[in-house]
């Protein structure tokens, strides 16, 4: 009897024994710290090459540092820019890959400084390709009719620039831009015509604005009622 018993207990540990020589050896971990930095690596640059594409081609943000487009931006608002608006563009050359939008009258577009092409320029577009545009105590004509001119405004008690000007020819492939607060506004009434190899886009959506007046609170100087205000 003490035989057959020590015969079924050792049954139990040959048992044992053979399901550990059964089963398989677990796999020693792969991911060693050179791979887990390769696809760091990898994440990285794809959400880099995917934000320059977005910028390039889609929209990109634009800081508004100055007054001349007073009320539709506030210095220190942010804005962002469709790029696709007025045709898909080299983003090195900035020409026209295809396409075919152009701007119309009355729309907010970013554009670079003719005379300084590193510069952006923010204005509204006035005047259109072979158009005749003037403007006599503060109307503005074009081809001789005075036109719906809402956003422009002259604030100031006193003149600060000139209220006539032109009349001037359009070139064609090029605009004539304005800025909304007119007494105050570098525009096209002092340095020209805009190229439309210049534009860079079509003026969207506030997406931040600060007021950086000094010694304002911050839940003050974030001007909540802006932020993603339309521009028209």
């Amino acid at each position: 009897m003490k035989k057959k018993d020590k015969k079924k207990k050792s049954l139990p540990n040959a048992a044992a024994q053979a399901a550990a020589v059964a089963a398989p050896a677990s796999a020693p971990p792969v991911a060693g710290w050179r791979l887990q930095v390769w696809e760091y690596g990898k994440a990285i640059a794809l959400a880099v090459v995917l934000a320059l594409f977005i910028r390039s081609f889609i929209v990109q943000a634009f800081h508004i540092p100055s007054s001349s487009m007073v009320p539709t931006f506030l210095e220190g608002d942010r804005v962002l820019v469709t790029k696709f608006s007025f045709g898909l563009r080299n983003p090195f050359t900035n020409q026209v890959l295809f396409g075919s939008g152009r701007p119309q009258r009355g729309d907010v577009v970013i554009f670079k400084f003719p005379k300084d092409p590193k510069t952006d320029f923010v204005k509204r577009v006035m005047g259109l390709p072979g158009e005749t545009v003037q403007i006599v105590e503060g109307r503005l004509l074009v081809d001789n009719v005075p036109i719906d001119d809402p956003h422009g405004h002259y604030d100031t008690p006193y003149r600060v620039v000139n209220r006539n000007f032109g009349p001037v020819t359009v070139p064609e492939g090029h605009y004539f831009m304005l800025g909304d607060n007119r007494d105050f506004s570098n525009d096209s009434r002092g340095w020209g015509f805009v190229d439309a190899s210049l534009l860079r886009g079509k003026a969207w959506r506030l997406y931040w604005s600060w007021d950086s007046t000094r010694g304002l609170p911050f839940f003050q100087r974030l001007r909540l009622n802006r932020l993603g205000l339309k521009i028209e």
